[in-house]
């Protein structure tokens, strides 16, 4: 279960992101306008996964910007990750938890292993509580392990726009640009999903 506190965030999540896509060889041209702004995002949904030690929080935000549907894992923790300066996103001040260092999940090993457990039909997505335990309203995006990568039309290498780092010994590959192209590795775990205006399933990310 992930714990959703009301807390006021400054930087705003969407501020952050804004803020860090323009230096990511993915995101398109003037995805956030001249001043990085949050306002020229469209936040089109988020999906959870749990931690099972509960330190970190692990969230991927759907954004839709220059016309095209992104996707950003991030994790969130209470101090800084080792040898992570490269991922680091920003730094954000949560009025219930204090400062969080906000991180490109890709590179995180709670990542990794949240991601490969759902893709494996080992976990399910995070469901939403209040911190007195009180359920929350299910994500508008939702996720489940999809069927086993197949390497078609990759020619040696991912399809559509994708990054792939790798973490605990996992090579991960999440669908930075959701363009319906991607394609997951023949025989890697797949993570699918779908959202409003998606009734079919779209791979998102992969394991193996």
């Amino acid at each position: 279960m992930a714990v959703i506190h009301q807390a006021q965030l400054t930087p705003s999540k969407l501020e952050t992101i804004a803020a860090w896509l323009p230096a990511q060889p993915w995101c398109p041209p003037g995805a956030t306008g001249p001043s990085g702004a949050a306002g020229d995002l469209e936040h089109v949904g988020a999906y959870r996964f749990d931690d099972p030690d509960g330190e970190v929080g692990v969230e991927v935000h759907l954004v839709r910007a220059a016309g095209a549907l992104l996707q950003v894992p991030l994790t969130y923790r209470g101090a800084e990750l080792p040898g992570a300066q490269r991922r680091l996103a920003g730094t954000l001040q949560h009025s219930v938890l204090g400062p969080r260092w906000v991180y490109d999940a890709l590179g995180d090993p709670v990542h990794a292993r949240a991601l490969d457990a759902v893709a494996r039909g080992r976990a399910q997505q995070a469901a939403l509580v209040r911190p007195d335990g009180a359920p929350l309203p299910a994500p508008a995006v939702r996720v489940r392990a999809g069927a086993p990568g197949t390497g078609a039309g990759q020619g040696g290498a991912p399809a559509g726009v994708v990054d792939t780092a790798t973490a605990e010994g996992l090579e991960v590959g999440v669908v930075r640009v959701l363009d319906g192209t991607a394609s997951a590795p023949a025989g890697a775990a797949t993570l699918t999903g779908t959202w409003p205006g998606q009734r079919e399933p779209v791979l998102l990310a992969w394991t193996r």
